[in-house]
């Protein structure tokens, strides 16, 4: 059993299978999406749409601040620290002794952002392809193509500690580093309010700075519940908007749907709204039917920016699969996209994550 739930874990196997071919294209089609003019605005003050379902474009969430927040200064720390990490091969007790160079990497770039959240970013010597945030930058990439991990990269940034969860992989690359001598230490959180707390509990052991980990974990916990009940109050009363997330790769042929537990479920509740591929039955990621979507029926479908922009913008979505065309989502063209790495990434950007995706659902253009 990987260190990650299964289906987080499922996702690291499309990633890793299906998206080394994909490359970046130019967003959009024919149309141009609506982006929020004015992401300071506090959505209390926003013109919410009377009645989100009778909007009909494409919207896109941007971030107000992309920036990761840390503390003015570098936790007091307390290693050596023996934490237990979850591989391959169940429990193992690991210890770390030195934080002089760390590597956090995962497919939503959660841990690396957890990382500089703590006060410990200035350690990090390298990134995962889903780590962007500015701070981030200017590190060397350790993941060769999509989220496959290149060691002699690794291996060459000379970690003292590298923090995983087991969603990038090859797996036993990973675990290569581990024999290699390099104190390995995976995480096994969910994605979800309560796993962020954890993220950061987990994460802070492994550092060495428990104190910080907790005062970070209520912090984010307590802004994402904020965030939650703050949205809450702008969602127009009746029935909710029924929803959907659909991981889009045009390139490699692929039409996931994401259903429970795979942390679209729990994004789209936050959001207020229903997640159709939960209703219908689907569990983690499938692969999209014609007859899945006609059932599901969404008002407003959520993809990645690249991945729509893989397709050939909404405009090729809804050419090259009619039956995304027949739901209200498909006739309204109400689609919302947000930067790959910022929409599932469970972590210390959540709470803004809600903030801008509520923005572009319930007030596009405002």
């Amino acid at each position: 059993m990987l260190p990650r739930p299964s289906v987080v874990v499922a996702l690291c196997a499309v990633a890793m299978a299906l998206l080394c071919g994909c490359s970046t294209a130019s967003p959009s089609g024919d149309s141009s999406p609506t982006v929020t003019s004015d992401p300071t605005l506090p959505l209390a003050q926003l013109g919410v749409l009377d009645d989100p379902r009778s909007y009909v474009g494409e919207s896109t969430a941007v971030l107000a601040d992309d920036a990761i927040p840390s503390p003015d200064a570098v936790p007091e720390q307390s290693l050596p620290v023996t934490v237990t990490s979850r591989d391959l091969a169940g429990d193992t007790r690991v210890t770390v002794e030195s934080t002089d160079r760390i590597l956090a990497m995962d497919i939503s770039g959660s841990i690396a952002a957890t990382v500089f959240g703590l006060g410990l970013g200035d350690s990090v010597v390298g990134r995962d392809i889903s780590t962007t945030f500015p701070e981030a930058a200017d590190l060397p990439l350790i993941t060769s193509s999509a989220h496959t991990v290149n060691s002699e990269a690794i291996l060459a940034l000379r970690p003292t500690v590298v923090i995983t969860d087991g969603s990038i992989g090859p797996i036993d690359v990973v675990l290569q580093l581990r024999d290699a001598g390099i104190p390995v230490v995976f995480v096994d959180t969910e994605p979800s309010v309560d796993g962020v707390g954890e993220l950061a509990r987990q994460v802070a052991a492994a550092l060495g700075v428990s104190a910080a980990g907790e005062q970070l974990a209520s912090g984010l916990v307590d802004g994402i519940e904020a965030k939650i009940d703050e949205i809450a109050a702008i969602v127009p009363s009746g029935d909710p908007l029924r929803m959907m997330f659909l991981y889009l790769r045009g390139s490699s042929g692929v039409y996931y749907l994401f259903g429970a537990e795979s942390g679209a479920d729990v994004l789209i509740s936050s959001l207020g709204g229903v997640d159709v591929s939960t209703e219908i039955g689907l569990d983690g990621m499938r692969p999209m039917t014609d007859e899945a979507m006609v059932a599901a029926n969404p008002d407003l479908i959520l993809v990645m920016t690249d991945g729509i922009a893989s397709v050939g913008g909404v405009d090729g979505l809804l050419e090259s699969k009619p039956a995304i065309a027949l739901t209200n989502a498909g006739q309204h063209r109400r689609f919302v996209d947000m930067a790959d790495g910022d929409i599932l990434s469970f972590g210390p950007r959540t709470a803004s994550v809600l903030d801008a995706l509520a923005r572009a659902i319930y007030a596009p253009g405002e």
